[in-house]
């Protein structure tokens, strides 16, 4: 466990580039600034959570970046901060690993928890996810890759390079809480590929481990 003055940098990654389908899915649940494709991000898990007032308080002072996600939970907190400009993104990571006395190295090393694909998926199940799905429709007899990790936040750069990567649909992302899982649709050969992408990214990841 990595911590400094009480903290722990549960979480911590860049993401280059935002793809599409990964940007319009956050913009449908994201409460403050909406991104759009194209720009970088930086996401940040902290524990306890209220640090993350104080932390998303010092990127946006300190850069040109605009915050879109201030989540407090009962254990963890997180933000994310994101502009057309790369540098902007990584000077506003660099302002609060400085400030937190922190090196990017002290983030939490994530995991694969789960992974699957489920091939030829039944109406029936199809139905289940679309219900409270936030994303694309998943159809009936697609090929259905979901993956689960920890700490949940690595998800949203999981799904970032799966886009990348794959000719999938991004059907449903949940980044909040102790695991992040993802939910993707195409064909059986789509999903694979976006199966190695995304545990790729995850794994290429250094941190420690608790």
């Amino acid at each position: 466990m990595s911590k400094a003055n009480n903290v722990q940098l549960r979480a911590y990654f860049f993401i280059d580039r935002m793809q599409p389908q990964y940007a319009a899915y956050f913009g449908t649940v994201t409460a403050g600034d909406i991104p759009v494709a194209g720009m970088a991000q930086l996401y940040v898990e902290l524990a306890p959570g209220n640090e993350v007032f104080r932390v998303v308080d010092m990127a946006v002072k300190a850069t040109e970046v605009k915050p879109g996600v201030q989540i407090v939970e009962r254990e963890f907190g997180m933000l994310e901060v994101h502009s057309e400009s790369q540098e902007a993104v990584r000077e506003a990571g660099r302002t609060i690993l400085e400030r937190l006395g922190m090196r990017e190295e002290d983030r939490i090393r994530p995991k694969v928890a789960s992974v699957q694909v489920i091939t030829n998926v039944s109406p029936y199940q199809a139905q289940l996810i679309n219900r409270s799905r936030r994303g694309s429709m998943l159809v009936p007899g697609e090929a259905l890759f979901v993956l689960e990790v920890t700490p949940a936040a690595y998800i949203d750069i999981a799904a970032n390079e799966a886009e990348k990567s794959a000719n999938v649909r991004l059907v449903d992302l949940r980044d909040v809480g102790r695991f992040g899982r993802l939910f993707m649709a195409g064909t059986e050969a789509e999903a694979r590929t976006a199966q190695l992408a995304s545990i790729a990214a995850i794994e290429a990841i250094s941190g420690t481990d608790k």
